[in-house]
């Protein structure tokens, strides 16, 4: 027996494989689109508890009251163009949640994106079959979004607007951006032989990142670094050039690890009180500036790495004396010869 499909039904499965959706998820949006269409043109069923039933075969509509056929004569083609609006909107709708539901499998990644529009305060991104939004707290200080610039963002989150729509969240400053392009470009954290422990930022300023290998004749840090610096050029280039990435190795010598996080500055004594979290840190005045950074944002972010407040104690460089040649020890040298 051959079937042949009626022009509805072929329809209803071409909107249904474009959109993306169901066939149920379009039969279920045209249903409720007949119901509002029919309330609105019948005002005194508002209160009335309705159902709409469409074949699937032959896009017929009926509505019930109580499981009564009350459709009116001539019903389809006053709804029509009512229903239309509500039919398209449900399908938005079912479409944006079939969307949301793609990327939600892809929180906590990175992806390209397209800058679309900038309101001022919010980004608005391109991310491929969905739009994307940066807002201001999770922007780059000072970094600029034109129409058409692509850049790399982190998928934070999905939430939802106050229509109930789904709102995809991303960000530029995220300490887990640096985390996810590292991963891509060194191979060495893609296949664990390296792995990263922490990492901290003032975004667009500076960042540092804590890695480890526990295989023998492997170097976490170089292997990040790359040859000549160029896998660590490659993801502060992403973060837009400006971001100073400084990589140390992990180390469970508080210590140890303490000077590392201060690095480059050279420390010369540590002192840790483990139990109020507090450290001293001394180092040569000269060492001070580098301890510190710009507006403490070294101290800060070693800080935050090592879960210690951090006091900089600065000492003076021992300095040698000399006596300089005069006149008169110049005489008196003359008188003793």
């Amino acid at each position: 027996m051959t079937i042949i499909k009626t022009e509805f039904a072929l329809a209803l499965n071409q909107v249904a494989t474009e959109r993306g959706i169901s066939p149920d998820d379009v039969i279920a949006s045209i249903e409720a689109a007949i119901i509002a269409a029919y309330k609105r043109e019948y005002p005194e069923k508002n209160d009335v508890e309705l159902a709409a039933r469409v074949s699937r075969d032959t896009g017929e509509a009926k509505i019930l009251e109580d499981g009564k056929d009350i459709t009116p004569p001539g019903f389809g083609r006053i709804a029509a163009q009512t229903a239309k609006q509500v039919i398209l909107q449900k399908i938005r709708e079912a479409e944006k949640k079939t969307v949301a539901a793609h990327y939600q499998a892809q929180i906590g990644s990175i992806i390209k994106g397209r800058v679309i529009r900038f309101d001022g305060y919010n980004a608005y991104f391109d991310i491929g079959r969905a739009e994307a939004v940066l807002p201001k707290e999770e922007q780059i200080r000072d970094e600029h979004y034109q129409v058409n610039d692509s850049m790399v963002v982190y998928l934070k989150e999905i939430s939802q607007d106050k229509f109930g729509n789904p709102r995809i969240i991303v960000s530029r400053q995220d300490p887990r951006l640096i985390e996810e392009l590292f991963k891509r470009e060194v191979p060495e954290i893609a296949n664990q032989t390296v792995s990263i422990k922490k990492v901290v930022r003032e975004p667009g300023e500076r960042a540092k990142m804590a890695v480890y290998s526990s295989q023998s004749g492997v170097d976490p840090v170089g292997a990040c670094v790359g040859q000549k610096g160029v896998r660590v050029q490659t993801v502060t280039d992403e973060l837009g050039g400006k971001e100073k990435i400084d990589i140390i190795q992990w180390n469970d010598d508080e210590k140890l690890f303490m000077t590392s996080a201060l690095s480059p500055a050279k420390i010369t004594e540590v002192e840790l009180d483990k139990k109020a979290l507090k450290a001293k840190i001394t180092v040569d005045e000269k060492e001070a500036p580098l301890a510190i950074g710009r507006g403490g944002v070294n101290v800060n972010l070693a800080s935050k790495m090592t879960g210690y407040e951090i006091d900089i104690i600065q000492i003076k460089s021992p300095e040698t004396t000399s006596v300089k040649p005069t006149p008169e020890n110049k005489a008196n040298e003359d008188k003793t010869a």
